[in-house]
């Protein structure tokens, strides 16, 4: 079931393995409180993209494609603002994510030169599974809409 970003889902613990002590939850990550962080909601990350060149065809409408790139980019940093980036996870704690499941409803094209913006909500965390929405939006408008689940993995 898709959650809206109008109502931010319950707060999750970002833990991976799904330990209870800090030992076993080696890979633990804290999402801000509300009104911290991720632009005023614990759970919604903003990201913004330019839409260039080399993100289109011939016709200046973005490959479908690189919408995967940019929802990667909208992970990598929302990682990045809870203090995580994915270098120093493997290296400390050999903890990875790697995208499990993406399921992608394109609705509307960006063009070249588009500001766009990538919002990344969890919906879900199951044991070593992150349940997250990415909705990628121009000017509010729904572009496109990704449905990913991210697996946490170690060595």
């Amino acid at each position: 079931m898709r959650r809206s970003l109008r109502q931010p889902p319950p707060q999750p613990s970002l833990a991976c393995g799904g330990g209870s002590s800090p030992s076993e939850r080696h890979g633990a990550l804290s999402p801000p409180q509300a009104g911290e962080g991720w632009g005023g909601g614990f759970a919604t990350h903003q990201h913004p993209i330019r839409v260039y060149y080399e993100d289109t065809d011939a016709a200046g409408i973005v490959y479908h494609a690189n919408y995967l790139r940019f929802a990667e980019r909208g992970r990598t940093e929302m990682l990045r603002s809870l203090g995580h980036s994915h270098t120093e996870s493997r290296k400390e704690s050999g903890i990875a994510f790697v995208v499990r499941r993406c399921a992608i409803d394109y609705r509307i094209p960006a063009r070249l030169d588009d500001a766009l913006t990538v919002d990344t909500s969890v919906l879900a965390v199951r044991g070593a599974l992150l349940s997250l929405l990415q909705e990628i939006r121009r000017d509010g408008e729904l572009l496109v809409s990704l449905d990913v689940e991210i697996a946490c993995i170690g060595r």
